[in-house]
C-alpha cells in the first residue's frame, strides 16, 4: 500500500495528511497541524517561510515514528505571494503577505497606462489589489537586480526539500502575468513590473514529478523516503479537484479563510460581463479553468473569535449564530475595509452604524451577521455565475472547513434555491493527494478521482425550503446595486 502526504498550508493553519487508497476508497488521517500567520517586520507584514518548512519536517518526522518508511509528498500553498531568490540559491528576504498594505494603491496607477480591458483580456484574472502583479509593481526594484529567481510559495517550498526548481501553472495563473491564449508569461506585463519570464523556473503542469528530497535533509531528520510530486499547487485547485461534482450542472464553493465560488470549464470566460463581474480564469488540472470570484469568506469569522482571544470554537460560534435572527442588517463582505482591519469587530460596528443599521453586539449576532451576509453574497454570485456561464446551476458543492457549518449551509440553499452537497471538509489535502495517485498511475483520471471521493466521505444534502426569505434576496442585491453606483446606503 503507498503512502501519499499532502503539505496543505493556509494561511492561518497548515497540516500534514496521510493518505491511502483502500479497497477504491480513500482513508485520510491527519499527521501533524501546526498554526500560520504573517508576522510584521520592517513595517511589513511578512511569512516566516523557514518556520513552515521546519514544521513541514516534523510532520514527516511523525510519519516516520508511525512506520511509514517511504511516501509520496505534494505541496500546496494560498496563491499570489513569492520568493525572491538570490544567485547563491538563498531568499533574499521573507515573502511579504498579500494582506500587506503595500499595494492599496497599485491597481489604479498600474492601470492608467494599461487599461483594466487591455490586461483581462491578456490574462483573464479578476482585479484584486494583492494578485503578484501588483506586488511585484510594488516591489524594491533593488533587490529585484539581485533576484536570480521569483518562485511562487509552494514551489519555493518543493525547491527546498528537492532542490529543483519549477512554476506549477495553477498557481502561476493566479500572478494576473500569464497570457490566456500563449500559455505563457505576457512580456508587456512583465516589463511593466520589471521582470523577466526567464527569472520564473520552467512551466509545468500539476501532476509533474519534481524529484526525491535531498540527501542532506536525511542527515538532519529522521524522515520517510519520499519522491515529491509537484501537484496542484494552488489549494484552491487541489480543492476543486477534490470536490465531488457530477455532471455540467453543479458549481463549486470553496469555503475556508477565502470562499472561492465558481465553474470548473474546458474553455476560459474573459468576455464582457465576465470582466465586468471581475471574475477570474485561474488554470486547473488537466486542461481546465476555474472560473470564479473571491469573496472574503471565514476570514472574518475568524478574525472575530482571534479577537475574543479564542473563547469560543468555531462550533459554538455557529451555534449562537444560529440563536439569531438572520438577515437583520446588509453588509457588503467584499469591501475592503474587511481585507485587514486593526479589529474586525469593531469594523462590521462602525459600518452598520455608518449605514444606520442595527448594530451586532453579542458573539451570536456578529457571527449571524457575517454568515447572513456569506450566504446572500453567494446566492447572488450564484446567479451572476449561471447567467454569464449560459447553464443552469442545480447543485452547489461546499467543500472545505465551511462545510462544516449547517446554518450557513440551509441559508444558502434558501437564497440560490439549490441543493447544496457539503463535504468533504479535507478536499484541500484530498486533491492534492488524488493528484499524486494519478501521476503515479493509481488511479485513471479525475472523474475516477471524484467518484472515490463521493465513495469515501459522508456528503450532506440540504435542499431549499419553501418560501424562506424570497424577499430578502432581491432586497439585498438591491442595496449591493445601490452601494456600487454610490447612489447611497
Amino acid at each position: 500500500m503507498k503512502n501519499y502526504i499532502a503539505v496543505d498550508i493556509g494561511a492561518s493553519s497548515g497540516r500534514l495528511m496521510l493518505g491511502q487508497l483502500v479497497d477504491q476508497k480513500l482513508e485520510l488521517k491527519e499527521l501533524h497541524r501546526f498554526s500560520n500567520g504573517f508576522i510584521k517586520e520592517n513595517g511589513h507584514d511578512r511569512w516566516d517561510i523557514d518556520r513552515l518548512i521546519d514544521e513541514i519536517f516534523k510532520g514527516l518526522e511523525i510519519a516516520k515514528k508511525q512506520g511509514i518508511e517511504n511516501a509520496v509528498l505534494g505541496i500546496d500553498t494560498w496563491a499570489v505571494d513569492y520568493v525572491l531568490i538570490g544567485d547563491d540559491g538563498r531568499k533574499l528576504q521573507d515573502p511579504c503577505s498579500y494582506r500587506d498594505s503595500r499595494t492599496a494603491n497599485s491597481i489604479q496607477e498600474l492601470t492608467s497606462e494599461y487599461s483594466k480591458e487591455y490586461i483581462y483580456k491578456k490574462t483573464g484574472i479578476q482585479f484584486l489589489d494583492f494578485n503578484t502583479l501588483y506586488q511585484l509593481y510594488e516591489e524594491d526594484n533593488e533587490l529585484l537586480d539581485k533576484t536570480d529567481r521569483i518562485m511562487m510559495i509552494p514551489d519555493y517550498i518543493g525547491y527546498v526539500l528537492t532542490g529543483n526548481a519549477v512554476t506549477e501553472v495553477t498557481n502561476a495563473s493566479t500572478t494576473q502575468m500569464m497570457n490566456l491564449r500563449q500559455g505563457l508569461f505576457d512580456d508587456d506585463l512583465l516589463k511593466k513590473v520589471n521582470v523577466t519570464d526567464d527569472q520564473f523556473p520552467k512551466l509545468v503542469d500539476a501532476g509533474t514529478k519534481l524529484g526525491k528530497l535531498s540527501h542532506k535533509w536525511y542527515r538532519q531528520y529522521d524522515i520517510p523516503k519520499c519522491e515529491v510530486v509537484t501537484t496542484t499547487t494552488h489549494d484552491t485547485a487541489s480543492a476543486v479537484v477534490g470536490t465531488p461534482g457530477k455532471g455540467d450542472d453543479w458549481a463549486f464553493l470553496s469555503s475556508g479563510t477565502w470562499s472561492l465560488l465558481g465553474r470548473e470549464l474546458d474553455v476560459p470566460e474573459n468576455g464582457e460581463e465576465a470582466f465586468k463581474e471581475n471574475y477570474t480564469n485561474e488554470w486547473g488540472a488537466y486542461g481546465t479553468y476555474r472560473f470564479l470570484k473571491n469573496i472574503m469568506g471565514l476570514w472574518i469569522i475568524q478574525s472575530i473569535r482571534k479577537e475574543q482571544n479564542n473563547k469560543f470554537s468555531f462550533a459554538e460560534m455557529a451555534e449562537a449564530a444560529e440563536k439569531v435572527e438572520p438577515f437583520q442588517q446588509f453588509i457588503d463582505i467584499n469591501d475592503e475595509r474587511f481585507k485587514n482591519p486593526s479589529s474586525m469587530i469593531d469594523e462590521i460596528k462602525a459600518y452598520c452604524q455608518e449605514t444606520k443599521q442595527k448594530v451586532p453586539d453579542t458573539t451570536g449576532e456578529l457571527v449571524n451577521t457575517v454568515y447572513s451576509n456569506l450566504a446572500l453574497f453567494y446566492a447572488n454570485e450564484l446567479q451572476k455565475l449561471e447567467r454569464i456561464t449560459k447553464k443552469p446551476i442545480n447543485v452547489l458543492n461546499i467543500v472545505g472547513g465551511g462545510s462544516n457549518v449547517a446554518f450557513l449551509n440551509q441559508l444558502t440553499s434558501d437564497l440560490a434555491s439549490v441543493r447544496v452537497e457539503a463535504g468533504p471538509g479535507e478536499a484541500t489535502a484530498i486533491g492534492n493527494i488524488l493528484v499524486q495517485m494519478i501521476a503515479l498511475g493509481d488511479i485513471k483520471n479525475v472523474s475516477a478521482a471524484r467518484s472515490i471521493v463521493s465513495a469515501s466521505n459522508g456528503i450532506r444534502h440540504f435542499v431549499p425550503r419553501e418560501n424562506y426569505y424570497g424577499e430578502v434576496l432581491e432586497a439585498y442585491q438591491n442595496y449591493i446595486n445601490r452601494k456600487s453606483e454610490g447612489t447611497g446606503e
